[in-house]
């Protein structure tokens, strides 16, 4: 069957669970399947699981739960509060001092020492849309005790506050985000040398940073990484649907999530009435090979809970954002740019885009993966993040443990080796 094929009988499936249980006729099954589109899980899959009964399902997915350790990791809670008001919820975890080895000859980062002593290299995780600092997990497992780390949930979701300007009827803006990420870093991180990750959306924010505070970053920020971003062009976007199937999303689906905002427990309600439907869309738009049960569910659980206002709120911000020209702040920097070549959200032409704006960085595309490849192929994506942060530290002759530089793998030595296309066992 073709994706149209597949997305047209996926609708036709949900509609008809919808009509017979009553629940979404207000909302428009339509509508519906645009506000999952949104949430970063498109309607365009087949219902693999058709055959399997609703309460064995249901049971699975409580099981998994139950079972799943994934985004059990937690560190020192910390909260700020942005610019508007907004509360924003962070957690430091910091390297253990005893595991560290010598530290490299200084090069640029010579002003960080402060009465001979180095301060810690930090790396800031942002994370993606309609996610939270818990998709992370694995980077956060491998790093532990071997490097001081920031995760922080963006406004909105997680644990973080919900947006006060949103509440107040302003729109969600990407320079918002960045002005966001710099109220953490002031908080949680507010001397020594960065490098500073995010994924998707998370990209997006710290391209905005890069954007508004050129001077930080200048002085502080040793490197970076995108994984699975875009600098700007996703209204260009299909998502793996037909070209007049991704006009009509891209023209209804604003309207659409406002009507839906407004009717939040009607939607959620909804929701839950059709999760073992929307899993397997949420599977195709998460990630591009099979991936164990318990991390699959463990993205769903993340998605879920994001409610469906503020899928709306934000929705509108990616269209508009265009941070190509920004991305000049970060040239030089040791930089790492990773994607999947299955990724239907942020495709990884728009990696390859911002690695030929930045010549310096390392790009990566792993073939058969998706969005969330940072959790499809773990081991893959923190060797690379090892490397980075190895070469960070060096350059800012701060202090790195033995074992951050044995999971990492060597990183190219000139721009001309700076694509590799690796496997997902590399």
């Amino acid at each position: 069957m073709t994706d149209s094929g597949k997305a047209t009988g996926a609708i036709e499936a949900v509609a008809e669970a919808a009509a017979a249980s009553g629940r979404w006729q207000r909302a428009g099954i339509v509508g519906a399947a645009i506000g999952v589109v949104a949430a970063g899980a498109a309607a365009g899959v087949a219902l693999e699981r058709a055959t399997v009964g609703r309460g064995m399902r249901k049971r699975a997915r409580l099981a998994l739960d139950l079972a799943g350790p994934y985004g059990s990791l937690r560190g020192v809670p910390g909260r700020v509060t942005a610019e508007d008001g907004t509360e924003l919820y962070y957690e430091v975890e910091e390297a253990d001092p005893a595991a560290a080895d010598a530290a490299a000859p200084p090069r640029r980062w010579q002003i960080f020492r402060r009465g001979g002593q180095a301060p810690p290299l930090t790396v800031v995780f942002s994370h993606g849309y309609c996610l939270n600092q818990d998709s992370w997990h694995f980077q956060r497992a491998a790093l532990r005790g071997a490097i001081r780390a920031v995760y922080w949930d963006q406004r909105s979701h997680g644990r973080s506050g919900r947006g006060k300007d949103q509440a107040d009827g302003e729109p969600a803006t990407i320079d918002q985000l960045g002005r966001d990420l710099k109220a953490v870093l002031d908080a949680a991180a507010p001397e020594g040398p960065l490098v500073l990750v995010g994924h998707s959306m998370g990209g997006m924010t710290v391209m905005a940073f890069a954007d508004q505070f050129p001077d930080l970053v200048d002085a502080r920020v040793a490197g970076f990484a995108f994984v699975g971003t875009s600098s700007g062009r996703l209204a260009s976007v299909t998502l793996g649907l037909p070209a007049a199937g991704a006009r009509a999303l891209r023209a209804l689906a604003p309207g659409v999530l406002r009507i839906l905002g407004t009717q939040v427990d009607l939607v959620e309600r909804g929701r839950r009435a059709t999760a073992d439907l929307f899993a397997g869309i949420i599977k195709r738009y998460s990630f591009g090979s099979d991936v164990d049960p318990g991390v699959a569910r463990f993205a769903e659980r993340m998605i879920e809970s994001t409610p469906i206002d503020v899928v709306g709120e934000f929705y509108p911000a990616f269209t508009e954002h265009e941070k190509s020209e920004a991305l000049d702040v970060l040239d030089g920097l040791p930089g790492l740019v990773l994607a999947g070549d299955k990724d239907l959200l942020t495709p990884s032409e728009h990696s390859r885009a911002i690695a030929e704006r930045l010549p310096d960085t390392e790009l990566v595309v792993v073939p058969g993966a998706g969005h969330l490849v940072m959790m499809e192929h773990p081991e893959l994506v923190n060797t690379h993040l090892a490397a980075l942060l190895a070469e960070a530290a060096d350059a800012s002759r701060a202090p790195v443990p033995q074992a951050l530089r044995e999971l990492a793998v060597p990183r190219p030595a000139t721009p001309d080796r700076a694509e590799r296309v690796v496997s997902g066992g590399a």
